[in-house]
C-alpha cells in the first residue's frame, strides 16, 4: 500500500461540531425539522400506551388533528388553498415524524401523502378546490385504495372495475371477486369517510387502463354508503393505532366529475381524450405523480434507525462491564465489537441521507414536467433507496437491541415498538425485492427509446439485441487494484471501486440474460426469472454507488474544517465497510488481491477507534429529543464530552 498518514482519533465533539453536523443532516429544509420536533413534543406522545386498539387509534386521529391545526396537512398543496407548495418540506417534515409514533407517521402518510398527493397530483384544479382544503384539515378523512388482495404492488394488474354510464354521466364501480378487494387500506376500518380508488377503466366497452377516482365510502355520521363494504385487517404485528381496511364495491356509483383526470378525461357522451397518446406512457406518468410515497417511506425508515443508534450509542456510554481489575469501569463503546455494531451504521445513514436528499431535489424538479428520461430515473432511484434504506433499518434496529442487551428487551426502552411498527416498512409502497427488480430494469433498459414497453419480456427482449460491453475500452478492461495500488480512504479511489463493482454487475446480468434468450432458447420472461438474484445485487451495487458520491459531495461542500474531518471519516467508513461486506466479489473478479482485502477490514477498525471518541455526538447530530425517544436507558451521560464549546 502507498505511505498514508493516519488520521489521529478524533476528541469528543463539541456542541458547535454537534450543531453543525445536525445542520448538515438537517439541510435546507431544518426549520421544518424544528417545527415538526416542537410540534410532537407538545402531543404528549405517551398517552398511546396501554391503549387498547380502538381508543389508540382515536388518540391517533386527535395527534392528526393536531398536526393539520399547525400546518402540516397542507404544506405541500398549492399556496392558493392555504398550502405552501412546498415537497421537499413535507418529505423532511414526514422522516422528522418517525422519530415519535410511526402509528401516527402512517395516518399522516395516508391522509397528506396518499390520499391528498392522489387528489393533488392526478386531479384538476376543479378537485384540488373542493377537496385538498378538506384533505388538509382533516375534516374529510380519506383513504388511498390500489393495493388489492390479489395483485398487491402489481397495478397494472388491479381488477376493480369503472364502467362510464354515458346516459347518467356516472362511473360505475365494481369488485368482482375477493381478489379485487382493495386490501391494507389505511384509514378505511374506522375513520375515513372518501377514497382515492384506483381502477381498470372502460369506456364503451373498450379498456383505457388504470384511473382513479374519489369514491365516498361513509357519510357524516359515519356510515356506510351504499355499495361500500368494509371490514378490519384486524390485529397487526404493530401499527395498531392505524386503521386498515378492505373494501369491496358493489355497482357503486359515482359522477363523471369523480374521475381525476389530469391525465384522462371522459367527455359527457363517453368520448375519451389524453394528452399523452401511449397507454403505458400514461400510466407511468400516473404512478410516477405519486412516487412521494416511497421517497417518504425510505427517509422515515432512515429516522427509526436513528432512533435506535441513539439509544444504543447512550447506552453503550454508560454501560460498564468486564474491567480489567475490581471496578467494572469499561463503557461498551470501548470495545470494538460494539463500535463496528454501532458506528458503521451511522456512516450508512449519513450516507443514505445525503442520497436521499439529492433524490428528494430531483423529484421536486421533475414535479413541474413529469414524464421522460428523468422521471424514469427518480422512479428507480426512488425504489431502489427506499429498499436500501429499509433494509438498513431492520438491520440496525436488531443491532442496536442487541447492544443494549437485556435493557433493550424492555419495553419501556422502546426496542419493541420500533422493531414493530417499523417492520411493514420493508413491504410498504412496494416489497424491496420487487422494486430492487425495478431498479434493476431501469439500469438495463434505453428508457428513451423503450418508452412503451417497460413488461419483463420487452425488457429482456430489448436485451438481445443491444450492445452490452460496457467495460470495455480501447485499453481493455479495468485492471487488478493491488494493495500498493489501493489508497482506501481515497474518496476516487473507493468510488472506482463502487463503480466498476456496479458497471460489471450491469454488463454481466445483461450478457447472462442474452446467452439465456439467444443460446439457450429460454422465455424472455423465465430468463429474468433466472436472474433475480444478479439483477438484486446489482440494483443494490447502484444504489451504494450513489450514496457514495452524493456523501463525497455534500462532505467537499463543508467549509468547516472540525466538521469537515468528521464527516471524512464516515465517508470513509461508509465505503469501506460496504467493500468489506462484499468482498469476495472484488477477490472473486480479480479487483481485489489478498492483501487489499486484509487492507479494507483493518482499515474499517482503525476508523472504528478513531470515531469512537466521536459517537455520542455523532447520535446527538441526529437532533432527537429525550420526549420522542421515550427510553430511559437513552437519557445522555452527564459526562459525555460533548458539552463543551
Amino acid at each position: 500500500m502507498a505511505e498514508t498518514t493516519v488520521p489521529d482519533p478524533l476528541e469528543p465533539l463539541t456542541r458547535d461540531v454537534v450543531a453543525r453536523l445536525q445542520a448538515h443532516l438537517d439541510g435546507p429544509s431544518a426549520t421544518v425539522r424544528a417545527q415538526t420536533r416542537e410540534a410532537l413534543c407538545e402531543l404528549g406522545l405517551e398517552k398511546a400506551e396501554g391503549l387498547d386498539r380502538e381508543a389508540y387509534r382515536d388518540q391517533v386521529l386527535e395527534w392528526l388533528r393536531a398536526l393539520a391545526g399547525g400546518g402540516a396537512g397542507a404544506r405541500s398543496f398549492p399556496p392558493e388553498l392555504g398550502g405552501e407548495g412546498d415537497p421537499a418540506g413535507s418529505i423532511a417534515s414526514f422522516q422528522t415524524l418517525a422519530h415519535g409514533d410511526l402509528s401516527l407517521l402512517v395516518k399522516v402518510g395516508v391522509q397528506f401523502g396518499l390520499f391528498g398527493g392522489a387528489v393533488h397530483r392526478l386531479g384538476t384544479e376543479e378537485h384540488h378546490r373542493k377537496y385538498l382544503p378538506g384533505v388538509a384539515s382533516v375534516d374529510l378523512p380519506g383513504c388511498f385504495a390500489m393495493s388489492e388482495s390479489g395483485h398487491g404492488s402489481d397495478v397494472r394488474s388491479i381488477r376493480t372495475m369503472a364502467r362510464y354510464d354515458a346516459a347518467a354521466q356516472e362511473f360505475v364501480l365494481h369488485t368482482p371477486d375477493d381478489d379485487a378487494r382493495k386490501d391494507w387500506i389505511g384509514n378505511a376500518a374506522r375513520h375515513g369517510r372518501v377514497a382515492a380508488v384506483f381502477a381498470q377503466l372502460d369506456v364503451a366497452g373498450e379498456a383505457r387502463g388504470v384511473h382513479a377516482f374519489v369514491v365516498p365510502i361513509r357519510d357524516e355520521q359515519g356510515n356506510l354508503c351504499e355499495g361500500v363494504e368494509i371490514e378490519d385487517c384486524g390485529d397487526k404485528m404493530g401499527l395498531q393505532g392505524v386503521d386498515n381496511g378492505r373494501i369491496r364495491f358493489s355497482a357503486v356509483r359515482v359522477p363523471r366529475e369523480a374521475l381525476l383526470d389530469r391525465y384522462g378525461q371522459v367527455g359527457e357522451d363517453g368520448s375519451y381524450t389524453s394528452s399523452i397518446s401511449s397507454p403505458g406512457a400514461r400510466f407511468f406518468t400516473m404512478i410516477g405523480a405519486l412516487v412521494q410515497g416511497r421517497i417518504c417511506i425510505g427517509s422515515a425508515g432512515l429516522a427509526v434507525a436513528r432512533n435506535a443508534l441513539t439509544i444504543a450509542v447512550r447506552w453503550g456510554e454508560r454501560r460498564r462491564q468486564f474491567g480489567t481489575g475490581l471496578d467494572m469501569d469499561t463503557p461498551l463503546m470501548d470495545y470494538l465489537t460494539h463500535q463496528r455494531r454501532l458506528l458503521p451504521a451511522i456512516a450508512e445513514s449519513y450516507a443514505l441521507q445525503a442520497a436521499c436528499d439529492h433524490l428528494t431535489s430531483e423529484y421536486v424538479a421533475v414535479l413541474t414536467e413529469p414524464g421522460g428520461e428523468r422521471q424514469r430515473e427518480v422512479e428507480a432511484l426512488a425504489a431502489g433507496l427506499k429498499a436500501v434504506a429499509t433494509w438498513h433499518m431492520t438491520r440496525t434496529v436488531q443491532d442496536a437491541r442487541e447492544c443494549c442487551g437485556g435493557k433493550g428487551y424492555l419495553t419501556e426502552n422502546r426496542f419493541a415498538s420500533l422493531r414493530a411498527d417499523s417492520d411493514v416498512f420493508v413491504t410498504f409502497e412496494g416489497d424491496n425485492t420487487v422494486l430492487l427488480q425495478l431498479v434493476a430494469k431501469t439500469m438495463l433498459s434505453d428508457y428513451a427509446s423503450q418508452f412503451e414497453d417497460l413488461d419483463a419480456v420487452g425488457m429482456a427482449r430489448h436485451l438481445t439485441t443491444r450492445s452490452v460491453s460496457r467495460l470495455l475500452s480501447e485499453s481493455g478492461p479495468l485492471g487488478r487494484f493491488t494493495r500498493d495500488s489501493a489508497e482506501p480512504r481515497d474518496a476516487s479511489w473507493q468510488g472506482s471501486m463502487l463503480r466498476v463493482r456496479e458497471e460489471r454487475l450491469i454488463d454481466s446480468l445483461a450478457r447472462r440474460l442474452r446467452r439465456l434468450v439467444q443460446s439457450e432458447g429460454m422465455d424472455p420472461l423465465r430468463a429474468l426469472s433466472h436472474c433475480q438474484d444478479h439483477a438484486l445485487k446489482t440494483a443494490i451495487a447502484q444504489v451504494e454507488r450513489i450514496a457514495h458520491e452524493r456523501f463525497t459531495m455534500a462532505v467537499e461542500a463543508v467549509e468547516d474544517e472540525p466538521t469537515r474531518e468528521v464527516l471524512t471519516r464516515l465517508r470513509d467508513l461508509y465505503a469501506l465497510t460496504v467493500m468489506e461486506r462484499d468482498r469476495a466479489w472484488w477477490l472473486e473478479h480479480g479487483f481485489f488481491d489478498g492483501d487489499t482485502g486484509k487492507e479494507v477490514q483493518r482499515e474499517v477498525n482503525v476508523l472504528c477507534g478513531q470515531l469512537r471518541p466521536a459517537a455520542l455526538g455523532l447520535v446527538d447530530s441526529f437532533g432527537i429529543p429525550d420526549a420522542l425517544l421515550r427510553a430511559p436507558i437513552a437519557v445522555a451521560p452527564q459526562t459525555s464530552g460533548a458539552g463543551t464549546d
